[in-house]
């Protein structure tokens, strides 16, 4: 072998496989175009008129769905900071799974700690909200633990044009996200009841989109610097809340019911989003990038995550 050949075969050994990694951009599949058709339809063709409730108007089913369905769509926009970046190292792709991490993370002390605080004229139950919301968490865990012992039987699998352990990660992920979504939609219908329902449930779909960004920030970064385009992260970003507009609906419509199992719901999100967070995206920040810059970025997207998470409470509360 020539000097010439032997010197361009370690370059290429080294960019799969050195510390400086990169990885491949995958085509953007033919349905996610398909996808993207249907949800700016959707948007377009079940816009309520007027847009708003009127003040003191009891909000119609179709404000309750929309409001809910911009919230979901909403979570599509966390993956475009990424496309300013479309190509990463795998240092790069393990700090991204540090703030990744540490957003999880604080999502799911700010869903444990709403569980445990839960208070609601509505709820009815005789257990206490701390049980309901210790029973979810645990319940979260087991399902998540099994949910990844299932997926280890399918050594297949693709996710967004990625395969292995990749599509794994982010199929956890993507699970965990879409349950987290469940107790937000049930949020915005309960927002939407009561005599200032029109206002109130407006508020809250608001702060709760803004919220989502975030979200899908974190769904984003463990799929684009993998090579997941952006069209597909955002798809992938807004199935995750899928759930509110659909869980929004019947919780205005039956409210009484709902409220009781809200906080398992909340406790339930908030151990499987702690679960992945630790044990899948620091792990894999660690191997790429090393423990003292892993904890050193996570630890400062917790903070950051944290007090946004308290700036857009505090509004909603005010």
């Amino acid at each position: 072998m020539s000097p010439e050949n032997s010197s361009k075969t370690k370059e290429e050994n080294e960019e799969v496989n050195g510390p400086n990694e990169k990885f491949k951009r995958h085509k953007t599949p033919n349905w996610v175009y398909g996808a993207l058709v249907v949800i700016a339809a959707t948007t377009y063709f079940t816009m309520p008129v007027p847009l708003q409730p009127h003040h003191g108007e009891t909000p119609s089913i179709q404000h309750v769905f929309y409001y809910g369905w911009l919230t979901a769509v909403s979570t599509g926009l966390g993956a475009i900071p990424l496309a300013f970046a479309p190509n990463l190292a795998s240092f790069w792709v393990g700090i991204s799974n540090a703030v990744a991490a540490g957003m999880m993370i604080a999502a799911s002390y700010s869903l444990i700690y709403e569980g445990c605080n839960f208070d609601d004229p509505h709820d009815t139950s005789a257990i206490p909200i701390t049980i309901r919301t210790a029973i979810g968490g645990l319940v979260g865990l087991i399902f998540i633990v099994s949910t990844e012992k299932v997926l280890a039987d399918y050594e297949d699998l693709s996710v967004g044009g990625l395969a292995g352990a990749d599509a794994k990660r982010a199929l956890l992920i993507f699970f965990v996200m879409t349950l987290h979504s469940f107790s937000e939609g049930v949020g915005i219908g309960v927002s939407f009841g009561g005599v200032h329902g029109s206002e109130l449930g407006v508020f809250i779909s608001t702060s709760l989109a803004v919220h989502n960004i975030p979200e899908g920030l974190a769904m984003a970064v463990t799929m684009m610097p993998r090579g997941t385009s952006l069209l597909t992260a955002m798809v992938w970003a807004i199935l995750t809340s899928i759930p509110q507009p659909l869980m929004a609906v019947p919780s205005y419509e039956f409210v009484h019911h709902f409220i009781p199992i809200l906080p398992a719901g909340l406790g339930f999100a908030g151990g499987a989003m702690a679960w992945v967070a630790i044990f899948e995206l620091l792990k894999e920040a660690i191997e790429d990038s090393g423990l003292l810059t892993t904890c050193v970025v996570s630890t400062t997207s917790l903070i950051g995550m944290h007090f946004l998470q308290e700036f857009i409470d505090a509004g909603a509360r005010s």
